[in-house]
């Protein structure tokens, strides 16, 4: 990460130090895979999330002396957790170098996927939290459905069901606004309009936790983050003009509001797609190829700008007298706009009334270069960004899914309240942080989860003992037993459901020694066919 960032503004040596950062992921990446080669099984398993996951300081271990050179390793703000403060887990040093090859190992993939299905549980680290509650850090281990308590509050925080009650929670956020806009009545405000009102503000809460949990950096790597700034400004708008509206009693004001809200439909819409299929390659890609097309767009717009002022001032040359009516800033911007996208020639045909010479030159340049020369580059830039991406689809789809199994598993107690319960778990909770002991916080706000998520985690707890991991001692293979009430076996909604049963069944341990007996034989043989091989060469 220092290499990449010394590269930045180091010029001179640009390429050496991109070679140093690519040598150090790819170290890391062998190092990772000898520990995974040398520790195989769930030990092994265990061995490399405390690797990537187990927090460690930039400072450590350093002496004194060191640190007080060095002010800024202890300017951090941050939360008393019991001595894990200032800690930074390898997968998110990884996230934030973008190390896409190291990501994409197998040894990380297998640990992202192992957090990521919740089979590997730990307590995360993270920068700030809204509604902190660290009396108990849970060390990394791997989970026990069947030894844990059956409303296990800690299950919230897995990535993958984590996802699932973000989509519910979203669609209803999607559902809600939609309800509002249909029933919308001026001035007057409906119930649903109140409903929506109270959701989106618990639903933007919980996201802006997320935001400063683990920093912007590592927020801005999912791909639906900036949709999700934009529907913050629309949403703070209209709430801003819908409540001075009421007070003010200004029914205009009140339409204005709800016009703001009708535009952060094709904002909404679109982050539900992202958040349904994040690993599709036309999503991934269309997030890079609108970074690049925002910044060409403001550089573009930069420059064309000395166009218009050019031609605003050539109007005011040519009209000093003021004996004509000239057009006006807005006009002519409009003209430029309909050029730029090729829309109409208004613009060119009354370019004379700048200037009789002038004014057509400088439209029809800038015809050439806003409409003919910026699409071409546009198109060769998104083009090439594309098939950079598609180029390299395993490690950007390993990335992603990294970044959002990392984000997935959170620390603040805020994440555990459903909208808008968590605007109401925040403003009781605390200020009854400060007068209550740690050890009695933690009670009370377990308590109050537990209570809250009741049916979800009941679904959760039932599943995982029953569908998610078999026991140790499991049924052997064969069809299970039909019970009198049910005499049959629900296998899904496919025929060949089977098929991939097989090949989720592990082997008996008799076929496994058996393996293991001939492996060694084979080993035990190769001395000797080498010599009888070389002898017959001969």
């Amino acid at each position: 990460m220092q290499f990449l960032r010394e590269q930045s503004y180091q010029g001179h040596l640009q390429t050496v130090n991109i070679t140093r950062a690519t040598l150090c992921e790819l170290v890391a990446t062998r190092v990772l895979r000898r520990f995974d080669d040398d520790h195989p099984g769930r030990e092994g398993l265990l061995l490399l999330a405390n690797i990537l996951v187990a927090g460690f300081e930039p400072f450590q271990n350093a002496p004194i002396e060191i640190l007080r050179e060095n002010p800024s390793a202890l300017q951090w703000p941050v939360q008393s957790r019991g001595g894990y403060e200032r800690k930074l887990p390898a997968l998110e040093v990884a996230i934030i170098s973008e190390s896409k090859t190291f990501l994409s190992s197998s040894a990380c993939q297998k640990v992202v996927d192992a957090i990521y299905r919740g089979q590997v549980i730990y307590t995360p680290l993270s920068f700030v939290d809204i509604l902190p509650d660290h009396y108990k850090h849970n060390p990394i281990s791997l989970y026990n459905p069947r030894k844990a308590p059956l409303l296990n509050q800690y299950r919230l925080i897995v990535p993958r069901l984590r996802g699932m009650i973000e989509v519910c929670q979203f669609a209803i956020l999607l559902a809600l606004y939609a309800l509002t806009m249909v029933s919308r009545e001026g001035l007057k405000i409906t119930m649903y309009e109140v409903i929506f009102c109270a959701y989106a503000t618990g639903w933007i809460l919980e996201e802006f936790a997320a935001i400063i949990e683990h920093g912007w950096k590592v927020h801005t790597q999912n791909l639906w983050s900036f949709l999700d700034i934009t529907f913050f400004f629309i949403y703070g708008t209209y709430f801003t003009t819908r409540m001075y509206a009421l007070l003010s009693g200004q029914t205009h004001l009140g339409e204005t509001a709800l016009n703001i809200l009708a535009i952060a439909a094709p904002v909404l819409l679109p982050r539900l797609a992202f958040n349904l299929m994040p690993d599709n390659m036309l999503f991934i890609s269309l997030r890079a190829m609108m970074r690049d097309f925002t910044v060409l767009t403001l550089l573009a717009i930069w420059c064309f700008a000395g166009f218009f002022l050019s031609m605003k001032w050539l109007l005011d040359v040519s009209n000093h007298d003021g004996s004509r009516d000239g057009p006006d800033p807005a006009t002519i911007s409009k003209w430029m706009l309909w050029i730029w996208f090729g829309l109409d020639g208004t613009g060119i045909e009354r370019s004379v009334d700048f200037h009789l010479v002038l004014g057509p030159s400088l439209m029809i340049a800038f015809a050439f270069l806003g409409n003919t020369l910026f699409l071409t580059i546009l198109v060769s830039m998104l083009t090439n960004t594309f098939s950079k991406i598609v180029a390299n689809a395993t490690a950007e789809i390993h990335f992603r899914r990294a970044v959002l199994t990392f984000e997935g598993v959170k620390s603040d107690s805020i994440f555990a309240y459903r909208p808008p319960f968590n605007v109401v778990a925040l403003l009781i909770l605390l200020p009854l942080k400060l007068l209550l002991s740690p050890r009695w916080f933690h009670s009370v706000n377990v308590a109050v989860i537990r209570i809250h998520n009741a049916p979800i985690l009941f679904l959760i707890g039932f599943y995982e003992r029953h569908q998610l991991w078999r026991a140790p001692n499991g049924q052997p293979c064969g069809p299970s037993k039909r019970s009198k009430l049910f005499p049959w076996t629900f296998s899904g909604f496919s025929p060949h459901g089977d098929i991939q049963a097989v090949f989720e069944t592990d082997p008996p341990e008799v076929f496994l020694g058996k393996t293991v007996e001939v492996d060694l034989l084979r080993v035990s043989l190769e001395p000797v066919s080498q010599p009888q091989s070389m002898a017959s060469g001969s």
